[in-house]
């Protein structure tokens, strides 16, 4: 099943980042992955969390808009051309990547990249059928 990735949209100011993860952090909630996408005017703060749900929630009571979308974790092995060999797979089955990144603390020996793509559910079967590790929060 796909990971759930929380996307809060801020404004671009200085101090909101910092502001967004404390109120987090003061919840309980611990961030496993994050990336940050910006414009002139506003960012994208996508998270990976403990709890995705409760993280929704919190953020909309903080009064931030937020949405969940279907990501997919994939175990890559840290070594040069880990991540290549892994994207030139995709390119073959002509899944497009909207966007990646990795998660703060991966299994030893590997990497951790989450991926955003088109259709989270069919990815993570095309990976487990090909014997590529699906990792698991």
């Amino acid at each position: 099943m796909a990971l759930k990735q929380v996307s809060v949209f801020l404004e671009n100011r200085t101090g909101q980042l910092a502001e967004v993860t404390k109120f987090l952090a003061d919840h309980g909630i611990n961030l496993r992955a994050l990336n940050i996408a910006e414009t002139q005017d506003y960012g994208v703060l996508r998270l990976i969390t403990d709890d995705p749900l409760k993280t929704a929630g919190l953020i909309t009571d903080y009064g931030l808009p937020v949405s969940l979308t279907p990501v997919t974790a994939v175990t890559v092995p840290d070594r040069p051309g880990g991540l290549a060999a892994l994207l030139a797979f995709l390119a073959d089955e002509e899944i497009g990547v909207e966007y990646m990144y990795s998660l703060l603390d991966s299994p030893k020996g590997n990497a951790v990249m989450i991926f955003r793509t088109a259709d989270a559910d069919a990815l993570e079967q095309l990976l487990t059928e090909n014997g590529i590790a699906v990792y698991d929060l």
